[in-house]
């Protein structure tokens, strides 16, 4: 549905339609121009047609002309479709014209123009760029853009540009974006969560297009989601959903002065299909005992705390822990722990390599553990890449890059790959995000105004037809 229009000549345009139609073979009837989803930087284009035809829109920025033009998808066969122009800018004239095609032959009408509207004010000061020599930056960095989420209502999943240009962006109503994932299928999946939940802790799961429509959207209570989920969300495939979950267990604690139906809060992995069935399942207490944790009745309402979740190269979980400073290794089928490394892991680490609550775990381009160090222990952040020997059963240093104690981030944050020598480091709790080369010199930063969980890097290539630079 149209929320708001943008042009008041859309009479004209219709009229004008009606009035070539004839002249020219083409089957539009009428075309309306508006919002879709009341998104500035998506356009909708309704277009009837007098017979059954699919229809496309060409469209480009007029400063530009029709080098940079850009095409929406195909309609199926019909007579009323709509359709959704993204790669929208702000406060810019556009030309586009409706293309129909019937029995493969293709009509093309006059060219008609739009321009789109303002961003409201409070999205205009969310981001600042700062980048003194651009010439160092990596072109794909340039050229790609980078997801991050607002976490209070209302919600905000954002897209920008290196320049702190807003070039995507879509918003929730009395929920926030906990976390959010780009998906293989060009999707955004999120973690949905009220304020009064904890900062990366959900009750709802949102998957959306890249023009705006929900694809899945469950909640808490639906089918087997019984548990509150935070922290971590991907896909496995288009029909399963992997998620950390927290495993309530009421456990007698009257032995260590707790309460005889007292409740330790573990975590877990959880694999649902769209509408909530259980998968797979897997919880930290069938690897532990809580009852040997000396500070329990401290840490029970969040034992072990999980903090990401990733495959690695062979198809097994890479958990990461922040309350124990460990990463695990979990078989994807058993379940069993293969190996931890942190503090009383069981894998030999390097010398001077400990680290401190260790964010968003990963196999990096290079085949590399890669994570965010917060390092509480020497108040400076770090990214770590590990090389792991399971069959020595230990650890290489592959780098370690320093982030300058300025930009300290004591929780959440992450890092990832660019190319070979720059990373994407998300320093949440300092509203900045940085692209350091490995020797921890910093080539550009983004300030928010928002606190992100994450910052991760989508190539250009990967969000066409509809992202473009």
């Amino acid at each position: 549905m149209i929320k708001r229009f943008l042009s008041i000549g859309l009479f004209v345009f219709s009229l004008s339609i009606l009035m070539s139609c004839s002249n020219k073979g083409n089957c539009i009837q009428n075309i309306i121009v508006g919002t879709h989803g009341n998104n500035e930087l998506k356009i909708q284009i309704d277009v009837t047609t007098s017979t059954d035809a699919k229809v496309y829109v060409e469209y480009w920025r007029e400063a530009t002309g029709t080098k940079g033009k850009m095409t929406s998808l195909t309609t199926t066969s019909g007579t009323k479709h709509s359709l959704v122009l993204c790669s929208i800018r702000p406060d810019t004239k556009y030309n586009y014209q409706v293309v129909t095609i019937q029995d493969d032959v293709k009509n093309t009408s006059k060219v008609y123009a739009f321009k789109s509207r303002q961003l409201p004010e409070w999205f205009q000061k969310q981001f600042k760029a700062n980048c003194p020599k651009p010439n160092l930056l990596p072109e794909n960095f340039k050229k790609g853009f980078m997801l991050l989420s607002k976490r209070e209502t209302p919600g905000v999943a954002y897209i920008v540009d290196y320049k702190g240009n807003l070039r995507w962006y879509h918003t929730v109503e009395g929920t926030g974006f906990k976390v959010s994932c780009f998906t293989d299928d060009q999707t955004i999946i999120s973690i949905l969560g009220k304020n009064d939940e904890p900062t990366s802790y959900g009750s709802e799961i949102l998957e959306i297009n890249l023009q705006g429509d929900t694809l899945t959207h469950i909640k808490k209570g639906q089918g087997d989601f019984k548990q509150v989920i935070h922290h971590e969300i991907f896909k496995k495939s288009t029909n399963e959903i992997v998620t950390l979950f927290v495993d309530e267990r009421i456990t007698d604690l009257s032995s260590i002065g707790g309460k005889k139906k007292d409740t330790i809060n573990g975590d877990g992995i959880i694999i649902m299909d769209k509408k909530g069935k259980q998968l797979w399942k897997w919880s930290v207490f069938d690897d532990l005992d809580p009852m040997k944790d000396k500070a329990l009745l401290k840490t029970k309402k969040d034992w072990m705390h999980a903090n990401s979740l990733n495959y690695d190269k062979d198809g097994n979980f890479i958990i990461s822990f922040y309350n124990n400073g460990q990463i695990w290794k979990v078989d994807a089928k058993t379940g069993k722990v293969i190996w931890k490394i942190g503090k009383g892991g069981t894998m030999t680490m390097p010398a001077n390599c400990n680290f401190s609550q260790a964010h968003a775990a990963h196999i990096n381009k290079e085949g590399s553990l890669m994570f965010f160090d917060n390092g509480v222990d020497k108040k400076q952040s770090s990214v770590f890449a590990f090389k792991v020997d399971e069959k020595g059963n230990a650890i290489k240093l592959d780098y370690q890059v320093k982030l300058p104690k300025e930009i300290y981030n004591d929780r959440m944050g992450s890092a990832y790959m660019i190319d070979k020598e720059t990373i994407l480091c998300c320093c949440s709790k300092r509203h900045i995000t940085v692209l350091t080369n490995k020797q921890g010199v910093l080539l550009w930063a983004l300030e928010s105004e928002i606190p992100p969980y994450r910052v991760k890097f989508i190539p250009e290539d990967k969000l066409k037809p509809f992202l473009f630079n």
